[in-house]
């Protein structure tokens, strides 16, 4: 299956990691499965603009940055 927005996989990947939390963490915080939150780290899912906000205000960098738009965060 391909990586919708590799960027943003990486990105949400490596911030994760940064913070120390783990994929079933997240997956809680943004109320999903273990599972769907990392095929949204593999960039099999889309997330939406709500979920984009609550990841951008948690890791404290720019959706922009998320996104790959922007390399500051």
């Amino acid at each position: 299956m391909e990586v919708l927005l590799p960027a943003f996989s990486l990105r949400l990947k490596a911030l994760r990691k940064e913070k120390h939390v783990t994929q079933k963490e997240m997956a809680s915080l943004l109320e999903k499965t273990e599972r769907h939150y990392q095929d949204i780290e593999a960039g099999r899912i889309n997330v939406s603009a709500t979920t984009l906000i609550l990841l951008a205000k948690y890791f404290h960098v720019s959706t922009d940055y998320l996104l790959g738009l922007q390399e500051e965060r």
